[in-house]
């Protein structure tokens, strides 16, 4: 018997048909990224940044430009002082259906600090 026919035929017998709750969801931010600074030395460098974890896209970038400003954002690396940095965001979205879980990420660049343009073009570039 086709599916259309036993949707039907259970519907008129009185028979309540399933109902899909929506899964839960949840939404989590990660980041990394490439931190650009004044070595002590002289000069200016890109080292990887500190990763940093959030509920939100706006709690992450607060995070990270707070790390910025404290110089923490380095990873250790210790510049005299940070300028910027690229900040590769991932965000990613779990639902729960039936008790399966089904992820999907989605993942963006942004730039934060006081960075030139090709500064920018710079730490687009850098890989590590």
């Amino acid at each position: 018997m086709p599916i259309q026919q036993v949707k039907k035929y259970k519907q008129e017998a009185g028979v309540p048909l399933p109902s899909y709750k929506k899964g839960e969801k949840m939404k989590t931010y990660t980041a990394s990224g490439v931190v650009y600074g004044k070595n002590w030395g002289g000069g200016f460098g890109a080292y990887p940044a500190s990763r940093i974890e959030a509920k939100t896209k706006k709690g992450l970038l607060t995070k990270a430009k707070a790390e910025l400003k404290s110089g923490r954002l380095d990873s250790g690396m210790g510049f005299e002082f940070l300028k910027g940095a690229r900040i590769d965001i991932q965000e990613t979205e779990t639902i729960t259906i039936k008790g399966k879980a089904y992820t999907r990420s989605n993942y963006i660049s942004e730039f934060i600090g006081d960075l030139t343009e090709k500064e920018q073009d710079f730490l687009f570039d850098c890989e590590f």
